[in-house]
C-alpha cells in the first residue's frame, strides 16, 4: 500500500479527539491487574475499543495494535496504541498522562499524535512535514551544556526482571544527577518524547522500547530536530531497545555518559 503519511493524520487526530474526550469525561473506573504493580482502568480499555473501530471504519486495510488487547490486522502499515500512556498517573488524578497514536511503516513510525487532555495540549507531526503543538510549530531546545540540561528518565521497572533493571536506572539516575542541571521522572514516556520536542526537556531516556509507549512520540521528537537513538547509538527503529530522544548538541556527550553506564550500550 503506497500512502502519503500526511493523508492520514487527519484520521490519526480525529481518533485521538474521541480518545481524549473519554479521558477527560469518565472516571478511571475498576483497575484489571496485569501484572506485578501494573494494572489497565476501565478507561483503558474502553478508549482501545473505541479507537479500535473508529480506525477501522476509516482504514479497514490498516493494522492495529493496542496495549491491552492486541493486534488485528496485518499489512505494511499499522496503527498503534496507547490509549491511556501514564495509567498510574491518571488514576491517581495527576495530570501527566495522555493518548499516544502511531502509523508505523515497517519499523519506522510516519505519523504521530500525542494528546494531553489534563494539560490541554495535543501535539502531532507526519514523516517530512514537521511537528506541532497545535498550529505552534515544534523546535527541539538550544541547550549545548551537559550542565545546564534537564533530562527525564523512564519508571522504574516493574515485573519479572525488575530488580536487575533498577540497577541501571539508579546508576544512570546517580550518574545524570552529578552532571546534569535536573533529571526528571514524569511516568508517561509519551510526554516525555513530546517535551522533548517542545524544549521543556533536552532529553528523554526510555530504557524500553514497546512500539505503544514510544512510536508517536519518537516521530513527533524526529520533526522537531532531535536526535532519536538506541542505547548503542545507532538510529530508532520500532526494533530498538531502547528510545532515547536528545536535543543535538548534547547527543554524543549524553550518549558517552550512557555507555559509561549501561551494560547493552556499551557493547559488555
Amino acid at each position: 500500500m503506497t500512502v502519503e503519511p500526511a493523508s492520514l493524520l487527519p484520521v490519526a487526530l480525529d481518533a485521538v479527539a474521541l480518545a481524549a474526550d473519554l479521558m477527560r469525561t469518565r472516571a478511571p473506573g475498576p483497575l484489571t491487574a496485569k501484572g506485578d504493580r501494573d494494572m489497565a482502568s476501565e478507561v483503558d480499555y474502553a478508549v482501545e475499543r473505541a479507537v479500535r473501530e473508529h480506525l477501522r471504519a476509516k482504514t479497514p486495510d490498516i493494522a492495529f495494535l493496542g496495549e491491552e488487547e492486541g493486534l488485528t490486522g496485518d499489512g505494511e502499515l499499522m496503527w498503534v496504541l496507547d490509549p491511556v500512556d501514564g495509567t498510574a498517573n491518571y488514576v491517581r488524578g495527576l495530570p501527566l498522562c495522555g493518548v499516544s497514536l502511531g502509523l508505523i511503516h515497517g519499523d519506522r513510525p510516519v505519523v504521530g499524535v500525542i494528546d494531553l487532555p489534563f494539560l490541554d495540549v495535543r501535539y502531532h507531526a507526519a514523516q517530512g512535514a514537521g511537528a506541532f503543538a497545535g498550529e505552534r510549530r515544534l523546535r527541539v531546545g538550544a541547550t549545548d551544556r551537559l550542565q545546564d540540561a534537564v533530562v527525564a528518565i523512564s519508571d522504574y521497572a516493574v515485573g519479572e526482571g525488575a530488580d536487575a533493571e533498577n540497577r541501571i536506572r539508579l546508576a544512570l539516575s546517580g550518574r545524570l544527577a552529578a552532571t546534569v542541571q535536573r533529571v526528571r521522572m514524569l511516568g508517561s514516556a509519551a510526554l516525555d518524547l513530546a517535551w522533548v520536542a517542545d524544549g521543556k526537556l533536552d532529553a528523554a531516556v526510555l530504557l524500553s522500547n514497546k512500539p505503544w509507549d514510544t512510536s508517536a512520540g519518537v516521530l513527533i521528537a524526529r520533526e522537531a530536530g532531535a536526535v532519536v537513538v538506541d542505547l548503542d547509538g545507532t538510529d530508532h527503529t520500532t526494533a530498538s531497545t531502547a528510545a532515547i530522544a536528545i536535543a543535538p548538541a548534547l547527543a554524543d556527550r549524553l550518549i558517552a555518559l550512557i555507555r559509561e553506564v549501561h551494560p547493552a550500550a556499551s557493547g559488555s
